[in-house]
């Protein structure tokens, strides 16, 4: 059965919802996308030969799988400390700069996140924050901030690589509240297929935390941008802005911009 919202679409937006459905299930059926999108199985192999020819995917016989070179594995917390520090440190007092007293913050897991919290902590004239976070890190980070901050954590599952806190349970408490601004962390940029994640649980819960949010900031170091990963967060318009660094290349990051999303690149 053909899905109305692809029928008729440019080949690049049947294709990026092409890898959305891989991204799911792990394997595609030539067979079974043409009637989806409404097109010929001739126009699906043209699709996916031409995602096989970009990395995307993996040509099989009568489809396609995810592609062995975007299996990739997930650094833990301490090991990604070590990557861009000096970038990720210029991104997060620039988004701590953002916040004011009184504002409601989500700040979601990883290590430009962990700089946030500490300059965050650092901003001795803040008051009256309050700061929901699902990442044990961060909590620990803005502790010594209390009672100028409140910090609530959201609960849940316990991921070890992020001492991430992911569904069943993480997500119930942003039914209950809506913050200022979320601060979010991903690990692919890219202006075709949006803010993505190599964790599916984590992408879950970032995409709950920008909906509960007037003001959606993704903080990305260069390494990210330009990047597609498994676990889709947001379109490039459900956000508001990206905070990045030095690192990143220009070819994608006027990609961005032309796609009218706020670019701030933090030079060194």
């Amino acid at each position: 059965m053909a899905d109305t919202e692809f029928v008729n679409a440019p080949a690049s937006v049947r294709r990026a919802r092409i890898l959305e459905l891989l991204a799911t299930a792990g394997f595609v059926k030539v067979a079974e996308l043409s009637p989806v999108f409404g097109v010929s199985e001739v126009t699906i192999r043209s699709d996916l030969d031409s995602l096989e020819s970009e990395g995307r995917l993996d040509r099989v016989h009568g489809g396609a799988v995810t592609s062995t070179s975007s299996r990739r594995t997930e650094p833990a917390f301490e090991e990604a400390l070590g990557s861009l520090w000096d970038e990720k440190l210029r991104i997060a007092a620039h988004a701590a700069a953002l916040v004011s007293s009184g504002d409601s913050v989500i700040i979601d897991v990883g290590t430009t996140a962990a700089a946030l919290a500490r300059a965050l902590v650092d901003r001795a004239e803040l008051h009256d924050v309050v700061v929901i976070t699902n990442g044990l890190k961060i909590a620990l980070e803005l502790e010594s901030a209390l009672p100028r901050f409140t910090v609530i954590v959201t609960g849940g599952t316990l991921r070890a690589l992020q001492h991430s806190l992911v569904n069943p349970m993480a997500d119930g408490l942003f039914d209950t509240l809506h913050a200022d601004i979320a601060f979010i962390g991903c690990n692919g940029v890219d202006v075709e297929h949006g803010i993505t994640n190599i964790n599916l649980p984590e992408a879950e819960i970032k995409r709950r935390m920008l909906g509960a949010a007037t003001r959606r900031i993704v903080l990305a170091d260069g390494s990210k941008i330009g990047q597609v990963h498994l676990g889709r967060v947001s379109p490039v318009a459900g956000i508001d802005s990206v905070i990045t660094g030095s690192s990143a290349r220009a070819t994608p990051l006027a990609g961005l911009r032309e796609a009218g999303l706020e670019v701030i690149r933090v030079e060194g």
